[in-house]
């Protein structure tokens, strides 16, 4: 039987209201490595040492495939829990990481992150808003959740916590939150120590996955592990960010690749996995990254810093089983600039009908300021 202590709800999320998490692949993930277009022989023309093999690829239909470094996403795929958006990517035309990373985390040319504001928008009044409703895993809060109401920035779990043996300084804490003559910071304090509660909990305990699911032991997957923790604690979880770097491919991709490809397989097969189908309707994943690579292979068999990449969707109960892209082929006369792969949808488009679709009283406008979505039908 579950302890009442540990499934008590800290805040305003309800089992009925959604998690968003954004995964970041930092460095310019190369879309056409990670989903292959099987079915353009100009793709091989233009990557005669790099393209995947279509014997080796996953299929995803007549003409898309997954790297096969990303084999366990194909189940996910064919069971509908994870859509692909392909050409995506953001305005930014500078094929700079710091521009580009910046811009895409920013919702455009403004103050603050999307997510930030989403979260705002949210709960305008601020509420009974758990201290761990925006979570971070790592050591710096990303950009894209400036602003929010509330954020933390956590390398493990046990970041948060008193330490040991500090029942009598949360005893005293507890009576100086009550006693204080501002109701605000009575509600803050009464969250915030409620949430140290169920963490002390959840540390003191070996956690289980659900479902036989097994993490890596790399650290994207022990953050991906610690969110799945998180949520089924209840303790307000509404958004979690969580990096992960190394996509700079100019040289020899395959080995700068691989590695990432592998721990993001991992980590998402094994977070679906222990979430089960009717937790990850409740749980949203997105993944992308600030550009994509130029569409040919460079002297050192590596690829370029260019334009369109793709984008993953992951549970959220939304039109799984699609890549969502009108392919406009890799011909001279399509690709942009010096030859890179257009942006076709723009990731805000991908954003705002699953924002949407969670919370239909906030207004996109204040989550995309300056910016008119034309939602791609990917919500349910």
């Amino acid at each position: 039987m579950p302890d009442p202590e540990v499934t008590a709800i800290v805040g305003e999320n309800r089992d009925t209201e959604e998690t968003l998490i954004v995964v970041f692949l930092r460095g310019g993930a190369d879309g056409l490595n990670l989903v292959p277009p099987l079915g353009d022989d100009d793709y091989y023309r233009a990557r005669l040492a790099i393209g995947i093999n279509s014997r080796d690829a996953v299929k995803i239909g007549d003409f898309f495939g997954l790297n096969p470094k990303l084999k366990d996403l194909g189940p996910l795929y064919s069971d509908g829990l994870m859509s692909i958006v392909h050409c995506a990517g953001s305005e930014d035309q500078t094929r700079s990481h710091f521009e580009a990373q910046d811009r895409m985390e920013h919702g455009g040319l403004v103050a603050g992150g999307w997510l930030g504001r989403y979260l705002l928008a949210r709960q305008p009044g601020g509420g009974d808003r758990s201290p761990l409703s925006a979570v971070a895993i790592g050591s710096t809060l990303p950009e894209c959740l400036r602003g929010a109401p509330s954020a933390t920035a956590i390398r493990s779990l046990n970041d948060f916590a008193l330490g040991k043996k500090t029942d009598k300084v949360r005893e005293l804490l507890g009576q100086l939150y009550s006693t204080s003559p501002s109701p605000m910071l009575q509600l803050a304090g009464s969250s915030t120590m409620k949430a140290l509660q169920r963490i002390d909990r959840l540390t003191s305990s070996l956690y289980s996955p659900a479902n036989q699911a097994v993490y890596a032991e790399d650290s994207f997957s022990s953050g991906m592990r610690q969110i799945a923790q998180l949520i089924k604690a209840r303790v307000g979880l509404e958004a979690a960010a969580i990096d992960l770097g190394g996509w700079d491919s100019h040289l020899t991709q395959s080995a700068v690749m691989d590695p990432e490809m592998t721990k993001l397989n991992a980590g998402l097969a094994a977070f679906c996995k222990d979430m089960g189908h009717k937790s990850m309707e409740r749980t949203t994943i997105v993944v992308m990254t600030e550009f994509g690579r130029r569409v040919k292979e460079n002297s050192a068999l590596g690829t370029d810093h260019g334009r369109g990449s793709v984008m993953f969707v992951l549970g959220g109960d939304h039109k799984g089983g699609q890549v969502y892209v009108d392919w406009p082929g890799l011909t001279s006369k399509v690709l942009e600039g010096p030859g890179d792969l257009p942006v076709l949808n723009d990731y805000r488009n991908v954003l705002a009908p699953l924002l949407k679709k969670s919370s239909p009283h906030v207004s996109l406008e204040a989550v995309f300021p300056e910016f008119h979505p034309e939602h791609l039908e990917i919500s349910a």
